[in-house]
This record gives C-alpha cells, structure tokens and sequence, in this order.
C-alpha cells in the first residue's frame, strides 16, 4: 500500500486549521488578545455580528465588549474543513455555542447570554501557516436566562480568570496543585468538596 501523500498533506491541513479555530476560543475566553491575532493573516476582514472591519478593529471592538462580562465559554463543535485543490486555501465551517455571564445589576439578576452560531473562515496558508483569511459569523439563536438561585463555588474551587493568570497559563500544574495543597494545610481547613460538574 502506498502512502496518499496528498491525502496526508489535507489531513495536516485540517489539524492545523482546527488548532486555529480552538487557539481562537481561548484567547477570547481569557482576554488573550494577542493571541486571538495570531489566528487572523493581517489584512483578514471580520463580519461579527453587527461589527465588520479589521482584525486590529475587530480586537479593539472584543476587548471593549468583553468587559461587560464576568466570563465567557465558547465551545466549539462541528468543524468542517475543506481543502481547496491547490493546498494552500480552505472553506472551514465551525459550530458554537458562546456562553457570557452578565453580572447581576441594580434590580436585574445576574444573567446568562448563550449565542449558536457558525464561524464561517476562508483560511490561507502563508509562509507554511495557516491563519483565517476572513471571516463571517453566522447567528442562528440567542437566548438570554436569569441565573437561578442555587449550589455556588466554594473558595475550595479554582475559578477560571481572564487574564494570564488562569492555570492553563501555568508553567507546571504539579507547581500549582501542590501550592494550593500548602495553603490548605497552612490554614488547616481540610479541602471541600462540592458537587462535580
């Protein structure tokens, strides 16, 4: 059987341009802007709802409408990537769900804005490097919901930041959870537990 060198390349292609899509949500989540400006080829164009402009635009409008929230979750799902013939240019559809807590103000409760929508991506190689060339966001549903009374984190639970200090940014996590092992036993409280998620 002969190796599909073709085939492999495509493949590769894939990943990489997964690896993108992914690299995309953290930086977003955890207010990694840089980060987010590394997935975009610098003259990419981005259509996001009711912004549409430059990468370095883009940014600014993200930075400044994040703010508005304690935290964001974007997960990802289908992810369809089509390799052009050539190699070096590609359609992706992804599918998500973008999670945002809005904090709770004056008489209105905390809430949770939950979008589904497409991220549709001209990607191009360049260089050896795949970055979005351009993209479309295409909603299908919003809701919004009250964040109901009920079971809350305990100081015991490590919270998600969005900042470089998140412990995805940590150097070791042995670092970490021995770090949080030692100030437990410092204060002399037995760890908590809680309901697992």
């Amino acid at each position: 059987m002969s190796l599909d060198v073709g085939r492999v390349e495509r493949l590769i292609a894939e990943s990489e341009i997964r690896d993108v899509c992914l690299r995309y949500c953290r930086g977003i989540d955890r207010r990694q802007f840089d980060l987010v400006r590394s997935c975009y080829h610098p003259d990419a164009l981005d259509e996001h709802g009711d912004f549409l402009g430059t990468v370095d635009e883009f940014i600014s409008h993200a930075a400044r409408s994040l703010q508005r929230f304690e935290s964001t979750v974007h997960l990802l799902g289908n992810i369809l990537v089509e390799v052009g013939d050539g190699g070096d240019r590609a359609r992706s559809e992804t599918y998500a769900v973008a999670s945002h807590r809005l904090p709770a103000t004056g008489d209105r409760p905390a809430r949770d804005h939950v979008v589904g929508l497409r991220y549709i991506d001209d990607f191009e190689r360049r260089d050896g490097t795949w970055r979005i060339a351009d993209r479309v966001c295409a909603f299908e549903w919003t809701r919004t919901d009250p964040v109901a009374p009920g079971w809350s984190f305990t100081e015991a639970f490590r919270l998600g930041r969005t900042d470089g200090d998140d412990v995805v940014f940590a150097p070791s996590l042995r670092v970490e959870i021995d770090r949080r092992r030692s100030l437990a036993t410092a204060l002399h409280t037995p760890p908590q537990h809680g309901e697992i998620a």
